[in-house]
């Protein structure tokens, strides 16, 4: 597409204004009458079913969507859609058996390291909370990246002033109101998500006739659809692992495991929440692999964009606009009250501080600090994609070591650390260059030749895989070892 902008900047910016002030005000307003710790941290534990329900799939969905599984789809095909949604939204049922575990063991608590901190000792847990802030700050930049890429790409509006009114407008209500204003905040902003991908399945399906179809791509793409594709099954299995683990240390869903009124609420909302989070996300893949379809010359993230906004009316740029502003606000307050919560609940146990410092105030000024740097990033339209994924390896060599030490009692704090670091080093070894065309061993320590074209095409999976199941198979050879 060329560089013709689809909506001027005066009315974007203004339309940016407007729309973040209506959220500050609701934030604010809301929080007026919930004051106090346990509100800021757990919404006082009595939220309902929709408000659950809604908060946790508004958090889950960020700007993300519109990006990522539509340019996945292009090289992945089926399978990597199929593995984008189910690892989206699998956790889901994850934290159903988890969170009534946590919910009875601990039930005054509010975070996942919380709970590991009285499992283990201080070394393994503080990794597990550094990690944790690494995973939340990298989701937070590029949440802020895409929406500042977006309204460029719409409006031609420079990136640092979208990414400056999305930040403060979110910091001003997240950091008074706490969970209790993420929350509310998200009922709103999950109705409007909802309307808005509703009315964009509809135009696209009309405006596209018989190309949005499984026949049209299978007759200009077959491969992306064919059971003998092996990148379906590689890249399926690498953005389901990679996605299913680091959402199971999103500290954002463990506060609303701890914010439900009770465990039937939270089961009942869990359950929702996973069967209305696939479909958006296999949605959004979809739309990726017919833009592809129709012209593989389109820029592989921008396929949904390119469907919706062909015909470039007012109108859809200002549907794309709000759905990207709503689907990143809710995440960024999820965000920020997740990172805000985890230094006031473990910081007296990682930070060696004055006694009398308050944790609240100390952890607003970490999340100012952390908020001027995704500023930063945003400003430059930095491509994170490869940090992410980092981000992501560091989750998945954690995953099984820190949840299987759930339900296995013999896990001690040493062998634990020893699976963690063991695979990460693997991990490592395997994890592909920015350019995805080599690896530390594959490549750099060892000639790319003596390795099999398989290994060289399947870096990220494989290093994926070793980060995530070598950690267990280390536990089980110490188990049998002692």
């Amino acid at each position: 597409m060329d560089k013709t902008f689809f909506l001027g900047q005066s009315t974007s910016l203004i339309l940016l204004i407007i729309i973040n002030l209506i959220f500050v005000f609701f934030g604010l307003y809301n929080s007026k009458k919930y004051k106090g710790l346990n509100n800021y941290l757990t919404a006082n534990r009595n939220i309902g079913l929709f408000s659950l329900t809604t908060s946790l799939i508004a958090s889950a969905l960020g700007a993300w969507i519109l990006f990522g599984p539509a340019s996945a789809a292009t090289w992945g095909g089926i399978g990597a859609i199929i593995g984008y949604s189910l690892g989206t939204a699998f956790p889901m049922f994850f934290l159903i058996y988890l969170g009534k575990k946590i919910r009875k063991e601990f039930p005054k608590g509010s975070s996942l390291v919380e709970f590991m901190r009285k499992k283990f000792n201080k070394s393994l847990f503080k990794l597990i909370l550094l990690m944790t802030i690494f995973y939340m700050f990298i989701f937070l930049c590029a949440e802020v990246t895409a929406i500042a890429v977006l309204i460029n790409y719409i409006s031609g509006t420079q990136l640092w002033i979208t990414a400056l009114i999305v930040l403060l407008s979110t910091l001003v209500y997240t950091l008074y109101g706490g969970l209790r204003a993420s929350i509310f905040t998200d009922n709103i902003q999950m109705v409007v998500i909802g309307v808005l991908l509703l009315v964009s399945l509809a135009y696209i399906s009309s405006s596209t006739g018989s190309e949005f179809s499984f026949d049209f791509i299978k007759e200009k793409n077959p491969q992306l659809l064919s059971s003998s594709y092996l990148p379906n099954y590689t890249a399926g299995l690498t953005f389901f692992i990679a996605v299913a683990a680091t959402n199971l240390f999103h500290q954002g869903n463990w506060q609303r495991v701890y914010a439900a009124k009770n465990f039937e609420t939270l089961k009942k909302s869990l359950i929702i929440s996973f069967f209305i989070i696939t479909p958006i996300v296999f949605y959004m893949g979809f739309s990726g692999m017919v833009a592809f379809s129709i012209d593989p010359t389109t820029r592989p993230d921008l396929g949904f964009f390119t469907l919706l906004l062909k015909k470039q009316t007012v109108p859809l740029s200002i549907v794309v606009i709000i759905l990207g502003l709503a689907l990143t606000i809710s995440t960024v307050d999820t965000l920020v009250n997740a990172i805000s919560s985890l230094i006031i609940v473990d910081g007296k146990a990682t930070f060696n501080l004055d006694k009398k410092i308050k944790y609240l105030n100390f952890s607003k000024y970490i999340i100012l600090f952390l908020s001027f740097i995704s500023f930063i990033v945003a400003s430059k339209g930095f491509d994170i994609l490869y940090l992410f994924l980092l981000a992501d390896l560091f989750c998945c060599a954690f995953v099984l070591t820190v949840f299987y030490s759930f339900y296995n009692k013999n896990i001690n704090e040493r062998n634990a650390y020893i699976s963690i670091i063991i695979g990460l080093i693997f991990g490592f070894l395997f994890f592909p260059s920015p350019d995805f065309s080599k690896s530390l061993l594959v490549g750099i320590l060892l000639s790319k030749e003596i390795f099999s074209p398989f290994i060289i095409q399947s870096l990220l999976f494989l290093s994926f895989m070793i980060a995530t199941f070598l950690p267990f198979l280390v536990l089980k050879a110490q188990k049998m070892k002692f």
